[in-house]
């Protein structure tokens, strides 16, 4: 039988084969050119029988905790751009009417700019990447590109910068994917491998202005995205008794987690995810015993979704806070067919793997008894976001080139694509580029048309909201 991962990556390695010359592959690309304009992608509009997006969302919201729905569309309503980061099964639906090259990567399905970062690596070395994969799936890569781009234009107008600082924003994030795709399709495949973006290539791109800035807050934030950190926050004692603190509705424990068969049911969950660990990595999750579990309200899109925080400690009661979040179906599935991995929090872990220079080491899955499916990360680990509400012009023109940087890295560790892309976007073009800015703009606008739709539909009471 396959291993999992060799069946995932199966699923998009498409028809270019490492025997064929990366001649012949980036050829190819520019072939493509008289099939799909370049120029072409910079147009968004709607499409004939697109559906109303407040229903695409409340669609979403079956399975979902029926009382943390109103928090979901609370903080949606907070700007175009938090409606943005919520709705990513309406982007879905529109990239899919779009024309595209069908050159299919490993997608983060969701990449917009808040979802890269920085983080520690096994070795505790701090790096910036992708670090969310909930929608990841064997895609078109034009898909993420178009969702960064999208989201640069609409951060740079929630910081209230001009059209043409956004679009410029747009245009340099772009141009950076297309510079590291070609600077990635001429190295060996190991070499792309091992690739990563460590705190110095990220400080060194920044305006010599603000470098001091941005690595004290890295050197401040860092050792507070852990375990250690968060325990006094978390959890505390009584009776003698450790536990997780209770703020609802953000963090709380279910009325049925204090049943005994409750407690049965975590006890064969936490064996069933340690089943998909690697051996090394089961002997020191042994280390630890489960103390207590509690729901916890994480990002926008997942609100609503099962996300249980677990309070492990050691003998010497050293904490371990590890999160076990609902995994559905991928908002890509409809329109680019089934996963190869059958089980989502499967399909998000091997996507996670194969995207990312260095994963979580406590990565994994289960399914619980009621048939929920989940993925295992730590809860925190040395994560650090963008304060975008904190950027200029200058530094959102930056952090963009980063997350065109790290897309196109991901998009390259593991497919012979990336010589085929290199060779439709071009070596010194800027037609792809400038097409971007036009299109982030353009569908921006198309944002802030649909936010408004959901502000008219919350004040007609018909979706659940509350301001927290």
């Amino acid at each position: 039988m396959k291993h999992a991962l060799e069946i995932a990556y199966t699923a998009f390695r498409g028809s270019a084969a490492p025997d064929v010359p990366r001649a012949n592959r980036v050829a190819l690309g520019k072939a493509l050119r008289e099939k799909i304009p370049r120029k072409q992608h910079g147009l968004w509009k709607e499409a004939k029988g697109r559906p109303n997006p407040i229903h695409v969302l409340r669609e979403s919201d079956v399975g979902r905790m029926k009382e943390l729905v109103p928090i979901r569309y609370g903080r949606m309503l907070q700007s175009p751009f938090s409606f943005y980061r919520g709705a990513a099964g309406v982007m879905a639906f529109d990239l899919a009417q779009l024309p595209h090259t069908d050159l299919k990567v490993q997608a983060c399905g969701d990449c917009h700019l808040m979802n890269f970062g920085g983080f520690a690596t096994p070795e505790r070395n701090i790096i910036f990447d992708i670090n969310d994969f909930d929608e990841t799936l064997s895609a078109p890569w034009e898909w993420d590109v178009k969702r960064l781009a999208a989201s640069i234009a609409l951060a740079a107008r929630s910081i209230g910068l001009s059209d043409d600082k956004a679009r410029d924003c747009a245009v340099s994030s772009t141009r950076s994917y297309r510079e590291h795709v070609r600077r990635f399709s001429r190295m060996d495949p190991l070499g792309v491998w091992y690739t990563d973006i460590t705190v110095n290539d990220f400080i060194g791109a920044l305006p010599k202005a603000v470098r001091k800035r941005v690595l004290k807050h890295i050197d401040k934030m860092a050792p507070r995205s852990s375990s250690e950190h968060d325990y006094p926050k978390l959890a505390g004692t009584a009776g003698g008794h450790i536990h997780i603190i209770d703020h609802p509705p953000l963090i709380f424990h279910p009325k049925a987690s204090g049943a005994p068969e409750f407690q049965k049911e975590r006890e064969q969950i936490f064996q069933v995810y340690r089943e998909t660990l690697p051996d090394d990595r089961r002997m020191l999750l042994d280390r630890y015993r489960v103390v207590d579990a509690a729901i916890k309200v994480v990002g926008i899109g997942s609100v609503g979704r099962r996300c249980w925080i677990a309070l492990l400690m050691s003998a010497d009661n050293d904490p371990l806070f590890l999160q076990f979040k609902e995994a559905v179906e991928s908002v890509l599935e409809p329109y680019v067919g089934k996963s190869a991995c059958s089980h989502h929090g499967q399909r998000v872990v091997m996507g996670q793997r194969l995207m990312q220079p260095f994963s979580d080491i406590f990565l994994g899955w289960v399914t619980a008894p009621n048939g929920r499916q989940f993925y295992v990360r730590q809860l925190h680990d040395a994560k650090i976001k963008p304060l975008v509400e904190t950027f200029n012009a200058e530094m959102l023109d930056v952090y963009g080139r980063a997350c065109g940087w790290a897309l196109a890295r991901a998009h390259s560790k593991v497919s012979e694509i990336s010589a085929t892309i290199s060779g439709y976007l071009g070596a010194s073009s800027d037609e792809f580029d400038e097409a971007m800015g036009k299109f982030a703009l353009a569908y921006g606008d198309q944002v802030e048309r649909d936010y408004a739709d959901l502000r008219a539909a919350a004040r007609r009471g018909e979706v659940p909201a509350i301001q927290e």
